[in-house]
């Protein structure tokens, strides 16, 4: 997904921002709520269609992809922006739950590496094992004396660096992320994704609709 936005905000700074002293005017020009600008298209430039604007490409709903009815008209209401929320904070909101999701990306290679790491240790025993039937009786008691059940990291075994990263670190993250959603949209999550669909989708025709059968 994340991929999906950079693109998407590639496009509306090349094609919606005038330049680079445009500064926000990505997202100003090119996130406008889907509640405002619903079956009309005045003012929206190439490559920033308004829900209801359709796609070129496609001839608008109805060019021979009939039958889409209210899957086609935009996002539902818990993906719309509530009145009055600009186009900078949508964009602002958009990039704290990217944050967000690049650090439970994160969280799923601590706990990789929490699962790795015993694994390996279990493997240490095999090892010793097979060190033992070879008759390399110091190399085998050295490995199991220093290193089986070793603490990662002083006084931590992996379990215990998950539980502290997840009761500190990643609790505030996601406690933070979801206090703005709350504040400044009604706790609506991925706005700026739900506008960016409606302006990269094709209108009116099957496989791009706005919302599930």
């Amino acid at each position: 997904m994340s991929g999906v936005r950079e693109r998407g905000e590639g496009a509306m700074a090349s094609a919606t921002s005038g330049g680079p002293g445009a500064g926000n005017a990505g997202a100003s020009a090119g996130n406008r709520g889907p509640g405002a600008g619903n079956g009309a298209s005045g003012g929206a430039g190439a490559g920033d269609r308004g829900p209801g604007a359709g796609n070129g490409a496609s001839g608008g709903a109805g060019a021979g992809d009939g039958g889409l009815g209210a899957r086609d008209g935009g996002p539902d209401r818990g993906h719309r922006r509530p009145a009055g929320l600009d186009d900078v904070t949508v964009q602002a909101l958009g990039k704290l739950s990217e944050a967000l999701e690049t650090v439970e990306r994160v969280r799923g290679h601590l706990y990789s590496m929490h699962q790795l790491t015993g694994t390996a240790d279990f493997m240490l025993d095999e090892a010793v094992s097979l060190f033992m039937q070879g008759g390399h009786t110091a190399i085998a008691e050295r490995i199991e004396r220093e290193l089986i059940g070793r603490n990662v990291v002083p006084g931590r075994w992996t379990f215990q660096l998950v539980e502290e990263y997840d009761d500190g670190y990643y609790r505030e993250f996601r406690q933070m992320e979801q206090d703005a959603r709350d504040e400044l949209a009604g706790g609506r999550r991925h706005l700026y994704e739900a506008e960016l669909k409606e302006r990269r989708r094709t209108h009116g025709r099957r496989g791009h609709e706005a919302l599930p059968g």
